[in-house]
């Protein structure tokens, strides 16, 4: 298994695509010592898995977003960087890809924009996806990370959710 939250389901998308791609794990210049047989799934909870997607925010939180994505890729431009395609699980999940589970609050704007799509394209492709999303209008309101709040009862019934993702995965 492998599991990441924010930033961490990111990176957990993009090796687990390396692990069960080989031209992904080339482009990346990794030789994973995990084989995709042995990966039976990931956790993946309010991730980025499209980064030229990020670009265009307004505000501070926008700005923020360009000045990090500019230092991570290396690139002021990097909506056309090799390395924010290469960031970009979306664009490079195959039918081989693990199962899923992806989970996001309905206040978190990456649900829409990152979750949401990654889930539809692995279904797409035929990949086992579990997915925990929240209509707009529910209440509370549930924002980034919101997974980690175990005082919210949706926070418990996710955690539940992923505990039983696991257990059917590596059965």
């Amino acid at each position: 298994m492998l599991a990441g939250d924010s930033a961490g389901a990111q990176l957990s998308a993009q090796l687990a695509a390396a692990i069960t791609d080989p031209d992904v794990a080339r482009d990346l210049g990794l030789e994973p010592s995990l084989s995709a047989d042995a990966l039976r799934g990931v956790v993946l909870n309010c991730g980025i898995y499209n980064v030229p997607a990020m670009d265009g925010a307004g505000g501070l939180v926008g700005w923020g977003v360009q000045q990090a994505l500019w230092s991570y890729t290396g690139d002021r431009d990097f909506v056309a960087s090799d390395a924010a395609r290469q960031m970009s699980s979306l664009f490079v999940v195959t039918e081989n890809f693990p199962a899923a589970f992806i989970n996001g609050g309905n206040a978190d704007p990456l649900t829409d924009t990152q979750s949401k799509p990654l889930a539809a394209k692995l279904s797409e492709l035929g990949v086992m996806v579990d997915e925990v999303f929240y209509p707009d209008d529910h209440t509370p309101e549930l924002g980034h990370e919101y997974q980690f709040d175990l005082s919210l009862q949706d926070a418990r019934d996710a955690l539940d959710r992923t505990i039983t993702f696991v257990r059917k995965v590596t059965a």
